[in-house]
């Protein structure tokens, strides 16, 4: 195997520009994260406006809820096989060509939803929406990964995740005003935000590069940061010293504290490079359990987020009786909870990683306790008589399921080393992204023919609380991000 250092950085002792080993006041990945989040946030407002305009849509085709179910549902049938692209896409042409010519795209389908004139033209044009967001959570996935030390993963991917419930939370008012202002025009908004969009894919052409190496606004003494071997702060000083495994320093690295001496391979400019073609195919990663469990597990976060982003709204005006004016308020306040919720998460367990280590575990049952938690309180929705509460228990709800938003993708990380990594997330986000297709479709169903939203929320219940189990009964593997792989 042969290890090269990157040309960018300079061995200890080299002459530096003056000024070099300063980290810049504002540190250039986080303004990368500042584009992710807010092409991630846009994408999330033109994803919740179907579900808003849903009761308008419904009543002006007389569609049924299980053909409106199709409508929602058929979303799914691209996005889901396009998250496995957009991850190939990610590793060949990289994460800024992967979500710049997919945003560009979604916001023309945002668009042309407006254009919808019946049953097959909304089929037709949900198809090609789905496709062209389906790349958006393995690409961040991908970027987070490589642009970020390991410490900071956790907090990196939450927050620019946070950005899709926040999205939907701006989204959801945003779509209930210009409806109100436009007189019932629920074509509106989708216009809207389809310019919107186009405007967001010009700046994150500006601002974002695939890795730190090639981005004009790195300093050395940030790529430094970035690249250091455990991603502990002793990079800063240039002396590329590190941490003793097992030390807080050293949580969350490769072998978790068990003296590895594997090299980071985020990226081919890393400070330690792990050639492509030296690892195992794909499907020798994706062939473990836990990544199994853990895309499984993914798949009963998605039915729920997916019953409560199609269907929710429908449900607050049909079933509880509320108006436009407290939809407005009702449909944004688990957005809101989801937002704190998945800051909160990567924040709380990278911490709970730099003090206790054993990072794959940490994560691992951040995703079973909360899920199973989320679920388990799903299923009272129903029960609740009083639409207040019910508006704020979803919110606890959506608190709880985003908690886990971030977790799925550095469990990954754990395991897939870095030019392996968009590839296996997209499998895990394909598998995911069926629940996509099948929740609104049989939650329709459901309510259309037995009459019971309770039952809907049920299977919701019984679908993510397996996934949690058999993540929590996932055998465990030690992380493979080195040079030899179990």
């Amino acid at each position: 195997m042969s290890v090269s250092p990157s040309p960018t950085l300079p061995p200890d002792g080299a002459a530096r520009a003056p000024g070099a080993d300063r980290p810049p006041r504002l540190r250039a990945r986080w303004a990368v994260l500042a584009a992710d989040f807010m092409v991630l946030g846009l994408n999330y407002a033109d994803r919740a406006a179907i579900g808003v305009a849903a009761p308008y849509i419904i009543k002006e085709f007389g569609f049924s809820e299980t053909a409106f179910g199709w409508i929602l549902s058929i979303f799914a049938v691209s996005y889901a096989p396009f998250g496995l692209i957009g991850g190939w896409a990610a590793d060949r042409f990289g994460p800024r060509k992967a979500m710049g010519w997919a945003a560009l795209a979604w916001s023309a389908f945002t668009a042309a939803t407006a254009a919808g004139v019946g049953f097959v033209s909304f089929l037709i044009i949900r198809i090609l929406f789905g496709a062209a967001e389906g790349p958006q959570a393995t690409v961040t996935a991908k970027l987070m990964n490589t642009w970020f030390p390991r410490r900071e993963l956790g907090t990196a991917v939450g927050v620019a995740n946070a950005a899709t419930p926040l999205g939907g939370a701006v989204g959801t008012p945003v779509v209930v005003a210009v409806i109100e202002a436009t007189n019932g025009n629920w074509r509106a908004p989708f216009v809207i935000f389809g310019v919107i969009g186009v405007l967001f894919a010009i700046g994150w052409f500006a601002v974002v590069r695939d890795s730190p190496e090639q981005h004009p606004w790195v300093r050395p003494a940030e790529l430094r940061e970035i690249r250091a071997p455990h991603g502990d702060r002793t990079a800063r000083s240039g002396q590329g010293t590190r941490s003793e495994p097992g030390t807080p320093g050293d949580a969350g690295a490769p072998g978790e504290g068990d003296g590895s001496t594997e090299h980071d391979t985020r990226t081919a400019g890393g400070a330690a490079e792990l050639e492509s073609a030296q690892l195992p195919g794909m499907w020798h990663y994706v062939a473990r359990p836990v990544i199994w469990a853990t895309a499984l597990a993914y798949f009963g976060y998605a039915w729920i987020l997916n019953v409560f982003l199609t269907w929710f709204p429908t449900y607050l005006v049909n079933e509880r009786g509320i108006d436009l004016a407290q939809l407005a308020v009702a449909g944004a306040i688990p957005w809101v909870g989801g937002c704190v919720g998945m800051i909160a998460g990567g924040v709380a367990t990278d911490w709970l990683v730099r003090r206790l280590g054993a990072a794959a575990t940490v994560r691992r049952w951040t995703i079973v306790i909360c899920l199973v938690c989320t679920a388990l309180l799903f299923g009272c929705i129903a029960l609740v008589e009083d639409t207040g509460q019910a508006v704020a228990l979803m919110a606890v709800i959506v608190f709880l399921l985003y908690f886990t938003g971030a977790q799925y993708w550095t469990v990954v990380a754990e395991e897939v080393p870095g030019p392996r990594y968009g590839s296996v997330a997209g499998v895990v986000q394909f598998i995911a992204g069926c629940a996509g297709f099948l929740a609104p479709l049989v939650t329709g169903a459901v309510v259309e023919h037995a009459r019971s939203w309770a039952t809907a929320f049920t299977i919701a219940v019984v679908i993510a609380v397996a996934g949690a189990l058999l993540l929590a009964v996932a055998g465990r593997r030690k992380p493979a991000r080195g040079t030899e792989l179990p």
